[in-house]
């Protein structure tokens, strides 16, 4: 995945240039239209008013937004019709700082639109609004309609109904079930003021003040309290997004396994960032679970460590590398090697043709030794400028670090940014032809994406084939919430190619040395259930160690709401087949609000 701050400053880029064409367009009529809100909800996601003017619209204001692009109110009937497919609140846009206050009861005249945030390339649904309207304040200080319980009992387990073959798998067309699926229950939904009560914290707060609740506190649990994404089928239904619209620092500040005691209500909208969102003007109590930062074992004397670890665009300006530091030498005990994701060269993104990223490392390894750990040492290929992907500039590649005095690195030249490196025989023993080297760097597969880093190194007197890998990031795949369902996820195609060719890579070192050392890790940005894991590990070629895991902590990475698994390490038949290796996911990050990456690192011991 692009890094949160990267992902949400890309999609607001996003959002600002599609704004103007964020609607769904239709025809609009010579005259407005009286209607009740339900009327203009209708049965599905599209309003059979869009693009038409209505007049009187009533309603009890029941959340004012004053702040952001979308500024306006949520209004909602209190007298709703029998159906439990149409919603009674609608989101009225403003543009301008709003002008009622909550229990104000009004009337609106306006016109009905669909908008999509984000705009329609991402996919996502519409918001039912009422725009350019004329509101007419009828009386103030009125009862709030009560809020809708949302909890375990009323959503469906069921995620999604599966879209409309004949509009390109899309759900907007179709008729609501919100007993039935749970976007559809949320959608029934939309706008109304809702409730959650005692809700269990299952992403953190993070910088732009929101986090994620489950209304589901036993679905698919993760050991320290998440809620795990073991699937493609197991989207978890509880999880909501919470923001206010309250004061920012108000905001309660919570780690996975806090809970928000007692009840948390407001309008419920949709955004680019989650989709259904409990905007709250009423938060519950923060209620700490006391999580604490997890520290892995310290290997054995003849046991080899090896780590991986997403770092998180690092560069010299940064203010983590002594918390960076402190996480390798006390929370990972300071692994043999350690395979570095997101290592950005020495201005960081100051995009002026600069590739070396020796001050970047060399600023590392100092805070680790002072921080009590080993003088590592390391290797690592400069890119050509800009040709990586990642952050404009910033020229991110893999690095290996390693303990000289516990391993050795087996240097041989030839190894650059636009060289193959290959393995051959030597003496009965596979040996790469270029160590450091890069997996096939020319090929189309690794266009604007991190090509995988092949090293060598000799523990105890024994080989080991180590391929550090930064795979083609999640950006541009469709949100869960998206309207097409199922959703389509566009970035798999690199990413299989990706893995295609690191699996034949792995498989010319086996055919040429059966019971070879191999190891290939690092931000794979895929699932350990997905199709690129399951190309990495062809057939036995690898096999990802996070599976010998308990499946409540196979998790690397949180995510609205999920905790998932984006940074494998695989492992060859030779390692496997020992059966005394330990596999590690030492979550110090991403359950955490103070997050200094949003990955959490893994960590594999084994005896070559």
């Amino acid at each position: 995945m692009p890094s949160k701050k990267s992902a949400r400053l890309a999609a607001l880029t996003v959002a600002a240039v599609c704004s103007a064409a964020s609607t769904v367009a239709l025809s609009a009529p010579a005259h407005a239209e009286t209607a009740a809100i339900h009327d203009i909800q209708g049965t599905t996601r599209l309003s059979p008013y869009a693009g038409q003017a209505v007049t009187g619209v009533a309603g009890i204001v029941t959340g004012v937004r004053t702040y952001g692009s979308s500024r306006g109110f949520w209004i909602q009937d209190p007298n709703p019709d029998a159906d439990p497919a149409t919603s009674e609140g609608v989101f009225v846009f403003t543009s301008s700082t709003p002008k009622v206050a909550v229990g104000d009861s009004v009337t609106v005249t306006g016109t009905v639109s669909e908008f999509v945030p984000g705009g329609a390339s991402t996919g996502n649904q519409t918001v039912t609004e009422i725009t350019k309207p004329t509101v007419t304040v009828v009386s103030g200080g009125n009862a709030v309609p009560a809020a809708t319980v949302v909890n375990a009992k009323s959503v469906p387990a069921a995620y999604t109904p599966a879209g409309d073959t004949a509009a390109s798998n899309s759900v907007n067309g179709l008729t609501l079930r919100p007993g039935k699926y749970a976007l559809d229950y949320y959608e029934s939904l939309e706008g109304m003021n809702v409730q959650v009560a005692d809700a269990r914290v299952v992403t953190a707060t993070d910088p732009y003040t929101e986090l994620w609740v489950t209304v589901k506190p036993r679905e698919n649990t993760s050991r320290r309290g998440g809620a795990l994404y073991g699937s493609y089928t197991s989207q978890n239904t509880g999880r909501l997004q919470i923001q206010s619209l309250g004061a920012t620092t108000d905001f309660p500040v919570a780690n996975v396994g806090d809970s928000l005691s007692g009840v948390t209500a407001g309008p419920l909208d949709y955004n680019q960032f989650g989709g259904y969102t409990l905007v709250a003007n009423r938060l519950g109590t923060l209620k700490s679970g006391g999580l604490e930062r997890e520290t892995t074992q310290k290997q054995k004397k003849g046991e080899l460590a090896v780590a991986t670890y997403n770092v998180e665009n690092l560069d010299p300006s940064d203010a983590t590398f002594e918390e960076h530091a402190s996480a390798i030498v006390n929370n990972l005990k300071s692994p043999d090697i350690v395979s570095l994701e997101e290592i950005q060269d020495n201005n960081g993104a100051t995009n002026d043709g600069t590739v070396a990223a020796d001050v970047t490392v060399g600023k590392l390894i100092d805070a680790i030794v002072a921080a009590g750990g080993p003088k590592y040492d390391w290797r690592s290929i400069d890119p050509t400028n800009n040709t990586d992907g990642g952050e404009p500039g910033g020229n991110i590649r893999q690095v290996f670090l390693f303990n000289p005095e516990r391993v050795s690195f087996t240097d041989r030249a030839g190894g650059d940014a636009s060289t193959a490196v290959g393995v051959t025989k030597v003496r009965g023993k596979a040996q790469l032809t270029a160590s450091p080297g890069r997996i096939d760097p020319a090929d189309a597969a690794w266009a604007s994406s991190r090509k995988p880093l092949v090293g060598e190194f000799v523990f105890r007197g024994r080989t080991v084939f180590v391929i550090a890998n930064h795979f083609n990031s999640k950006g541009g795949d469709q949100g869960l919430t998206a309207q097409y369902q199922p959703v389509v996820r566009s970035s798999e195609t690199q990413r299989h190619q990706q893995a295609t060719l690191v699996n034949a890579f792995v498989k010319d070192i086996l055919d040429t040395q059966k019971n070879a050392d191999v190891i290939a890790l690092g931000d794979i940005n895929d699932f350990e259930f997905s199709g690129t894991a399951q190309l990495l590990e062809g057939d036995g070629e690898l096999w990802s160690a996070i599976k010998s895991l308990p499946k409540s902590e196979r998790y690397t990475y949180d995510y609205q709401g999920n905790q998932q698994v984006l940074d494998q390490i695989l492992v060859s038949p030779s390692i496997r087949r020992g059966c005394d290796f330990e596999y590690d996911s030492v979550h110090i990050n991403s359950e955490f609000h103070d997050q200094i990456s949003d990955h959490d690192p893994q960590v594999l011991r084994f005896a070559p």
